[in-house]
């Protein structure tokens, strides 16, 4: 279990944030504790109890009014109000009872965005969740047994495709045109929602790296994972910017 207490006992948690947000190899700085009005995190992970540690103080430490968070959390009970893409690697019985708005004990401050669209400080937030497999997408969700239900179906994205005045995106997967590994891993689906539905914003999880495009009129950011950068969005103009700090690396 990830403790819950960690920076309570020593003093408040410090961050380490470059300058300029975004710069490689920029000098950190330290800062006390601030609040930040809406906090937006990549892959967590935080069935490790490491990276779980660095999830909670940086929720803690920057007392974010409003988190967004795109997918592999794998911890469902928040200090505050989260909204989520699930990922492939999540509690499924959890995410399954999140689909249905059941109340479970393990969950507090988390709303899944499962082909849903929620209104988050102004802004139109929606979310595609899973991730694609082939040989699952031309079956029906009820079709989807064990950890196949991790992935995503043509239902889920055409109830996705339906959404209006999307502001916002979360998609674990990410699109075409934004990621190279001598292949591109996007995925056509998610291309084709970006064209139906154009949202001003869509931020991608599941890679680990920060890359930025434009595809289809949008503005396509990959996030890093939450033990290495977070990120700051400013909900009047959509401005993103990207923060490192040294949580990751404190005892």
């Amino acid at each position: 279990m990830c403790p819950a207490d960690l920076g309570r006992d020593g003093g408040p948690v410090s961050l380490q944030i470059p300058d300029e947000p975004a710069v490689l190899g920029a000098t950190p700085i330290r800062i006390e504790p601030l609040r930040v009005r809406m906090l937006v995190l990549g892959d967590a992970h935080a069935s490790d109890p490491d990276r779980c540690e660095t999830l909670l103080a940086l929720y803690r430490t920057l007392e974010p009014d409003r988190v967004l968070q795109l997918g592999d959390l794998e911890r469902y009970d928040l200090p505050a109000p989260t909204w989520f893409v699930a990922g492939n690697n999540e509690d499924l019985e959890i995410i399954d009872a999140l689909r249905t708005d059941e109340e479970l004990d393990e969950t507090n401050n988390v709303t899944l965005l499962a082909s849903t669209a929620a209104t988050v400080d102004g802004l139109r937030v929606a979310g595609l969740s899973g991730n694609f497999a082939p040989t699952k997408y031309e079956l029906s969700r009820d079709e989807l047994t064990g950890e196949r239900r991790r992935h995503f179906t043509h239902e889920d994205v055409e109830r996705a495709a339906d959404l209006e005045d999307i502001d916002v995106f979360l998609t674990h997967e990410a699109p075409n045109g934004l990621l190279s590994y001598g292949y591109d891993p996007g995925c056509e689906y998610v291309d084709d929602l970006l064209e139906t539905i154009s949202p001003e914003l869509c931020l991608v999880g599941h890679h680990h790296r920060h890359r930025e495009a434009e595809i289809a009129g949008t503005r396509v950011v990959s996030l890093a994972p939450a033990w290495e950068r977070y990120y700051t969005l400013e909900p009047e103009t959509l401005a993103l910017e990207s923060h490192e700090h040294d949580l990751a690396e404190r005892d």
